[in-house]
């Protein structure tokens, strides 16, 4: 009689990679610690829940709940082999991970987390904390708007006014753009105080002071600088024209134009060596005097007057666009034309030119002139009506540039103040002008948060714990891949050598610099193959490549943790 065989195919793909990083990030077990279950808990524990289904998201980019339960259930096998536990279908139910939601909503044991969750990062991956960077952003969704909810409407940086929001405040450590601190907000909220709460939170999360905190213009509120100042901080960030006006901006600037206040140059060392020149400016002082927690603080403030070369090129350049298609509208203006409007008074042509000059942003920099005269036109015969010659009243408009007011213009472009309590020693002009135009590596993680692979937005959840609960384990996501990429990229200079084999159609191509998404599409395709026999169960793995054994030797990684899972495969009869 021909034995019965039962051969079940399961993909794996990058699944293993991410439980061995979680784990080596202890993301389970400290989970278990500060969220304990309560004893009807039954299954796979909280912590490894929350792994397994961050996995899920990180590898197919997907968040809703809904999704994981069958996942979950073509590779029970892999998952039991990776965790070291006994996996069943129903730890993924949606009941179970609407549960890991509502833990992780806790705002004191996920502050403890947090801080338990950095500190064991800082000491395993040895980082040196020297600059944090801050950030909001919102995240649209379908919840219910409610008086005291999350979900609000707001100002929506995601361009989706139509949909309530909720409001996103990060803190990143430089520079991986590894979050340290993640803040869930009602959506009506402004960025501006949320800086304070910020910084005590990435305080707290990393215990030390004497930092750089780095953040765009409203985090140049004087309160919030004075906040950094009283506890032993630093700060770098852009003054608006709120905390600087332009009048002040014109003062600062009137002795770089007479020539009595040199320049100094700022460069930049591109890829090849070469070093480019991507600024200038000089600093001054100011002495600033605020309160904080009801005491007065007085410090010295650097302020960095600078001007940006490429931004004052690429603004000359829209400026002089501008002007060129306002002349060309205004010399239009009552032009005749089918269905087109005439003016026939002077005052009339004269508000729909200025109205012209408004809408193109060139208030001052065009000489208008009008002129009005009285014109014949002649009117062709039609059916019984003879051909006549009318005399009619023309007003015109005519647009002379103002090269003076223009030259003004343009001398102005580009230049901005930004304000620092660092001393020159710990942050000087160049490594402020460099350190700020990191800015993109948060902009980055948000990228990240809100599209693929974490693909928070838009949100489907309507209860405000989960929203929270799903926010922070996606940050705890976002820390998984910021650390992969990191990891590789620092081995990689290590030892000179770049990547190759990432790149599809183009195996040869090399990067030192890969992401963490092409890190683990690399592992795509790896499939266990189980075989059930009545005496014996055989598994067989897909071999690993080449690139994908160097990837996990770059991240510090044995082969063991996908070879594992064909290990031990027969049984006693």
């Amino acid at each position: 009689m021909t034995e019965r065989q039962i051969i079940t195919n399961e993909r794996v793909d990058d699944i293993p990679l991410l439980l061995a990083q979680m784990e080596r990030m202890s993301i389970p077990s400290l989970l278990d610690q500060y969220f304990p279950t309560h004893g009807n808990w039954q299954g796979l524990s909280l912590g490894w829940t929350a792994a397994v289904w961050l996995a899920h998201i990180l590898s197919e980019g997907d968040h809703r709940l809904s999704h994981v339960q069958s996942w979950a259930e073509k590779r029970l096998e892999t998952l039991s082999r990776c965790t070291a536990q006994a996996v069943r279908t129903l730890d993924f139910s949606d009941d179970r991970l609407g549960d890991v939601l509502s833990a992780l909503s806790q705002d004191a044991a996920w502050e403890g987390f947090e801080a338990a969750l950095n500190g064991h990062l800082l000491r395993v991956y040895d980082l040196n904390p020297q600059q944090v960077r801050l950030d909001g952003t919102t995240a649209s969704g379908y919840g219910s708007v409610t008086p005291d909810g999350l979900f609000q409407f707001g100002h929506s940086k995601d361009h989706r006014p139509d949909l309530p929001q909720v409001k996103v405040m990060l803190s990143t450590l430089d520079p991986l753009g590894l979050p340290l601190a993640t803040m869930v907000l009602p959506g009506q909220r402004a960025d501006d105080p949320l800086y304070i709460p910020a910084v005590t939170q990435a305080r707290e999360g990393l215990g030390r002071r004497g930092l750089v905190y780095i953040g765009d213009c409203k985090m140049g509120a004087l309160e919030t600088r004075a906040f950094l100042q009283a506890g032993g901080d630093f700060y770098l960030c852009p003054l608006s024209e709120a905390q600087l006006p332009p009048e002040t901006l014109d003062d600062y600037l009137a002795p770089v134009w007479s020539g009595e206040q040199p320049l100094t140059d700022i460069y930049r060392e591109k890829e090849d060596g070469e070093r480019e020149c991507i600024a200038a400016g000089y600093e001054r002082l100011e002495v600033l005097t605020a309160k904080v927690d009801g005491q007065t603080i007085t410090w010295t403030e650097r302020r960095l007057v600078l001007r940006s070369l490429r931004q004052a090129q690429t603004a000359e350049a829209a400026l002089r666009t501008r002007l060129a298609k306002a002349q060309d509208a205004l010399a239009t203006l009552n032009q005749r034309g089918r269905g087109k409007k005439r003016f026939t008074d002077g005052e009339s042509l004269r508000q729909a030119a200025e109205a012209l000059v408004a809408q193109h942003q060139v208030q001052g920099l065009l000489r208008l002139s009008y002129a009005e005269e009285v014109k014949e036109r002649s009117v062709r015969r039609y059916g019984g009506r003879p051909a006549t010659v009318r005399q009619e009243r023309e007003v015109q408009v005519t647009a002379v540039v103002d090269e003076k007011a223009l030259e003004g213009a343009i001398r102005r472009l580009g230049w901005r103040v930004y304000a620092t309590n660092a001393p020159g020693g710990r942050l000087s002009l160049e490594q402020a002008v460099l350190a700020y135009r990191g800015q993109y590596i948060i902009d980055r993680g948000m990228g990240r948060l809100k599209g693929r692979p974490l693909s928070l937005t838009p949100m489907y959840l309507q209860r405000d714990d989960r929203v929270t609960g799903l926010i922070r384990l996606l940050a705890m996501g976002l820390r998984v891949l910021t650390l992969l990429e990191f990891v590789v990229r620092r081995n990689l200079a290590a030892e000179n050598t770049p990547l190759t084999g990432l790149y599809a159609g183009n195996p040869k191509r090399a990067t030192a610099r890969p992401t963490a998404e092409r890190l683990l599409e690399a592992f795509r395709e790896i499939t266990l193959t189980v075989i059930q026999e009545p005496h014996q169960t055989r598994r067989h793995l897909t071999p690993l490549s080449e690139v994908q054994q160097r990837i996990l030797a770059l991240l510090g990684f044995s082969t063991d943790i996908y070879t594992r899972l064909c290990a031990h495969s027969a049984q006693p009869p």
